[in-house]
């Protein structure tokens, strides 16, 4: 796997995350909230095929990483600083 900070990259995926605040970028790239979706949609996927508990508790695991990212970006919102290349309380 081939990875820099904003790039990675085998021979099955090529995913580039933003680089830079979109306030000051603007959108170059996904998001790491982006690549959760996609994991939590392939996960139910999954589970409507093949129901087991493991399944069920990463589904749980990818949609509890995604409630605290959005969480942060409230709460950076609120505080004035989203899209900023600056830390929020």
């Amino acid at each position: 796997m081939s990875e820099e900070h904003h790039h990675y990259k085998n021979e099955y995926y090529n995913i580039d995350f933003q680089e830079g605040p979109v306030g000051e970028a603007g959108v170059n790239g996904c998001q790491n909230e982006d690549i959760l979706k996609v994991l939590i949609h392939r996960m139910y996927q999954l589970q409507n095929s093949f129901p087991c508990r493991e399944n069920a508790l990463a589904i749980t695991k990818l949609e509890e990483a995604k409630m605290w990212l959005d969480y942060r970006t409230q709460k950076r919102i609120e505080q004035g600083v989203e899209g900023k290349n600056v830390a929020h309380d």
